[in-house]
């Protein structure tokens, strides 16, 4: 008897049939319901009559931005000023086949617009609404602004990287927001987790959550050493080990990598040397440690010295460019990139960096146009024809074109 494998043409994508109103900008929202479309909800993006900012980030393309496009793949457009009633009863009227809403204003603002959680759920009361903030819904620091740099900072993110970089004083510049994309990643799972509360107790709930909290859970050590005593740290155990032509990264985390290592540097004495059998002596010793293997390292290329420590099993890579690791075969192999459309062409966005062998994964092939969506969601919420043109200032024939 023969066992067919998996059709991907015949998965069910795990979140089909529920539906998003998403009010988030910038990043860290839209990263998060990026994740739900992709999982095959619905996404309905409200936007203001001059969409979203991230719409004029660069690349642009004949008026559409590619970065936006990576964020907002998958999801509807429906534009609303949100200052207007008609627009306030759009929106609850769409509340009531809502599953889930998305939002990262200031807080208060959604409270302020009469669309705030404890409002929405004598609405709906199986409503899962989560909020996506700085530093929290409540508290001394609830309303500040805040951005991914500036809760880097608040964070102590910046400051315990400094700490890792030696005969540097001035913290870093900042240019890519982990604080935005780990804040939405663990937003999805909150999400996720409240889908799955939902089942049994039929009620849905608010997510509150904190920006300053996510990046605080990066520094894994850093939290522990903050609250007792421990010597200082040496040389960081990981950085740039020159080549002859370039530099490599080696990660020795374990008593076998350190092991492989020594092997592969040619010095087997190593492993029983006083000054580095033990991991504590080791750490102690730690630049005598590196100097020895930097000896060896410069005398090959970035290519050969990789090639030596991939042999004895030591994990290393060369430092990579962006493009340089989207070329890798390893990401073509796992499907990790997906092409998207938008009125400025194609380009390509990531997938989600999970397989699952029961659900399709996959960015959505479009991003929509600004309010292209509009008059769908203005129908279904009892809106006439005349209405919306009222509403929207032009014709509906003329917007369905």
């Amino acid at each position: 008897m023969t066992v067919a494998g998996n059709d991907e043409g015949n998965l069910t994508q795990s979140f089909t049939g529920l539906r998003v109103l998403d009010f988030s900008t910038t990043i860290a929202g839209p990263h998060c319901t990026r994740m739900l479309a992709d999982m095959g909800a619905e996404v309905i993006k409200i936007e203001s009559v001059e969409g979203e900012t991230m719409r004029s980030r660069p690349p642009v393309r004949h008026h559409f931005s590619s970065v936006f496009g990576q964020l907002n793949a998958g999801k509807k457009s429906l534009v609303l000023d949100l200052k207007s009633p008609k627009a306030i009863e759009i929106v609850r009227k769409l509340v009531a086949s809502t599953d889930i809403l998305v939002e990262n204003f200031r807080p208060g603002v959604m409270r302020r617009l009469k669309l705030d959680y404890d409002t929405l759920r004598q609405l709906n009361p199986g409503l899962i609404y989560c909020s996506i903030s700085g530093y929290g819904q409540t508290g001394p620091s609830a309303e500040l602004p805040a951005y991914a740099p500036v809760i880097h900072a608040a964070a102590g993110y910046d400051m315990a990287h400094l700490a890792y970089q030696p005969g540097r004083s001035r913290p870093d510049y900042c240019g890519v927001y982990h604080a935005d994309v780990l804040t939405g990643v663990y937003a999805f799972g909150a999400i996720a987790a409240a889908l799955y509360q939902r089942q049994g107790s039929r009620s849905g709930q608010h997510i509150d959550v904190s920006m300053l909290e996510s990046m605080l859970s990066l520094t894994l050590n850093e939290v522990q050493w903050s609250q007792f005593e421990v010597s200082p740290p040496g040389r960081p155990l990981f950085g740039p080990v020159e080549t002859a032509d370039g530099y490599v990264m080696i990660a020795t985390a374990s008593e076998k990598t350190f092991q492989n290592l020594a092997a592969a540097a040619g010095h087997p004495e190593w492993i029983d040397d006083p000054r580095f059998a033990k991991y504590n002596d080791r750490r102690t010793n730690w630049d005598a440690l590196m100097d020895g293997v930097e000896a060896w390292s410069r005398t090959l290329s970035t290519e050969q010295c990789l090639a030596a420590l991939n042999r004895s099993g030591v994990p290393s890579s060369p430092y990579r460019t962006v493009a340089e690791a989207l070329a890798d075969p390893q990401i073509a192999h796992r499907g990790a990139l997906a092409e998207v459309e938008d009125g400025g062409g194609t380009f390509k966005v990531m997938n989600l960096p999970f397989r699952m062998s029961g659900a399709q994964i996959s960015a959505g092939r479009r991003a929509a146009t600004l309010g292209e969506h509009s008059v769908t969601y203005m129908k279904e919420a009892g809106l006439s024809d005349d209405e919306i043109a009222a509403f929207i200032g032009k014709p509906v024939m003329a917007l369905q074109r």
